[in-house]
């Protein structure tokens, strides 16, 4: 598993031969997203070390404004489950993190709380985030190299007032994802899932006036036909859909939580 090369890895991810000269990246473009699991546990001492990879990632300005919350008790993981559209990955995942953006230290570690009067910004919220996202990619960047499997869970933000209850989250605290951990199963081991051309994310100088996502909406066509979920609707309507409010899964709302917890009132 994982053990494409660089260049088996490049040609599966955007359907072409890898350019000349492509150095080895070891596992980089060999990422998928892991769903099932074996009951191998993966040692605590293995996680620590994945957490010491999320903490060496790039920090805005040093704030480290986020946090992870591991959740290994069966009860509060059944209950997690829950809210997160009741996932087998999230159910069976040897480790399972809520990903936080956290601007509660910043308040409560001041010695005024008065002096952090900007964490309601619109500004820090994304800050947060984004740290958030830096720490859990270097922790999934360093769990793959291991060949532990991953999996974000974007549901956690699906019914964030019982997250925070169940995680007993303070003010200023937001469960951004989840992420699944673990040893990947050999049954159902997933194949590295195509993604645009580079030449369709990488614009030199300015951003383009108009893209085309034709080549790519063949290539889905081809991977869900495969998967046997070919019903017709190309990549580019598809994620039309799924950015309708239709698709959000209850998430549009998710305003009215944040202000409610002191984040993105400006």
């Amino acid at each position: 598993m994982f053990q494409e090369s660089t260049a088996e890895a490049w040609a599966a991810r955007f359907g072409t031969p890898a350019p000349e000269g492509l150095p080895d990246l070891g596992r980089l473009l060999n990422h998928r997203s892991v769903r099932d699991f074996t009951s191998e546990p993966v040692p605590e001492a293995m996680i620590e070390a994945l957490v010491g990879a999320a903490l060496s990632a790039a920090t805005s300005s040093h704030l480290h404004a986020y946090s992870l919350v591991s959740v290994q008790d069966p009860a509060r993981r059944r209950e997690i489950n829950q809210f997160c559209g009741d996932q087998r990955q999230v159910a069976h995942a040897p480790w399972f993190f809520a990903v936080c953006a956290d601007l509660n230290r910043l308040v409560s570690q001041a010695p005024d709380p008065a002096i952090p009067d900007a964490v309601d910004t619109i500004e820090m919220y994304t800050v947060a985030c984004v740290d958030a996202a830096l720490a859990a990619e270097r922790m999934v960047v360093a769990a793959e190299s291991l060949g532990l499997g991953t999996c974000y869970i974007g549901a956690l933000r699906n019914h964030p007032h019982e997250v925070r209850r169940i995680l007993n989250l303070p003010d200023h605290v937001f469960g951004v994802f989840g992420l699944c951990i673990g040893w990947p199963s050999e049954e159902n081991f997933p194949r590295i899932k195509p993604r645009l051309n580079p030449d369709q994310i990488w614009f030199r100088e300015q951003h383009p006036a108009q893209l085309d996502v034709q080549e790519f909406d063949a290539r889905m066509t081809e991977e869900y036909a495969r998967d046997g979920r070919d019903e017709g609707v190309p990549w580019s309507a598809r994620m039309a859909r799924r950015a309708s409010l239709r698709g959000l899964s209850g998430r549009e709302k998710l305003q009215e939580f944040l202000h409610a917890v002191g984040l993105n009132r400006r």
